[in-house]
């Protein structure tokens, strides 16, 4: 069973995915909420650390952990026992780890995000590696047939995220919108970050939305081929859907300061209906 430290990790700073565990089999959920409790501890490594250098030693950390093959493990971090108890089980693609620790460094820097397809790397390497792991999780034999479909779904999900906490993110510094994208419409990182951000920063938001909104449609195309017992590793998507019609329908500038947020009745609605018919 699952250590309550584990489960109260997810309840509380990623509440979406929590919600989403509980719609997988019983017998498969520690697993989830390992992989999930792990995202959202290495996604807040920032905001405890606040310095690059330190940060790059925690990562380094887990890096070990998870690479380790010795039985005791991540022992006495209730975190890294039930994530390396989950790796060992199914056992998971440890260069998935590896590979999404990589990505994350930026994470612990002010550098802006470079391209488009840096930032798709980027959400490939976390979000959607995530889904796909957790889709090893629920059923292996069926999981790498959807791999495609999980790099849309992570690329909406990551990129809706980042939407979301736009606010944050600028009031420390951090640019995700890619640059060739502000310099699309007519601005830059440095413009993009300072003040109200410029008078193209609306423009760049809703350039952002697209994004997201073009990965969204991409999964939806493949989406209602999922068989049921994958289902759970995507219906996160529901609300990725949600969050970018409520972006949509508002004024863009309005996401610098302030996050959209659906309602808790809402979120379970959504998640439940999905969970129910899929997306056929």
């Amino acid at each position: 069973m699952t250590d309550t430290t584990v489960i109260d990790t997810v309840r509380a700073t990623d509440h979406d995915r929590y919600l989403s565990a509980l719609y997988a089999p019983a017998d498969r959920r520690d697993a989830l909420l390992a992989l999930y409790a792990f995202n959202a501890e290495i996604a807040g490594v920032r905001d405890r650390i606040r310095e690059a250098l330190p940060g790059e030693v925690r990562l380094q950390w887990w890096r070990d952990v998870i690479a380790s093959n010795a039985p005791d493990s991540g022992a006495g971090h209730p975190l890294a026992e039930a994530l390396t108890a989950a790796i060992r089980q199914y056992n998971l693609p440890r260069q998935a780890f590896d590979n999404y620790l990589e990505a994350r460094i930026f994470d612990l820097y002010d550098d802006p995000m470079p391209s488009r397809t840096d930032l798709e790397g980027y959400c490939g390497e976390t979000a959607s590696a995530l889904i796909q792991l957790v889709a090893l999780v629920l059923d292996r034999a069926e999981a790498p047939s959807f791999a495609e479909l999980a790099g849309h779904a992570g690329c909406a999900q990551a990129i809706t995220g980042l939407l979301l906490l736009l606010p944050q993110h600028r009031a420390r510094g951090q640019c995700y919108v890619p640059a060739d994208i502000l310099a699309a419409v007519g601005s830059s990182p440095h413009e993009f970050l300072a003040g109200s951000g410029g008078p193209a920063a609306g423009r760049a938001v809703t350039a952002m939305i697209a994004l997201a909104q073009e990965h969204m449609a991409a999964f939806e195309r493949g989406a209602a081929k999922l068989p049921a017992q994958l289902r759970p590793a995507f219906l996160p998507l529901a609300l990725t859907k949600a969050y970018l019609t409520a972006m949509s329908s508002r004024d863009a500038v309005a996401s610098l300061s302030r996050a959209v947020a659906l309602s808790a009745l809402k979120r379970h609605w959504l998640l439940f209906r999905r969970a129910g018919r899929g997306w056929a």
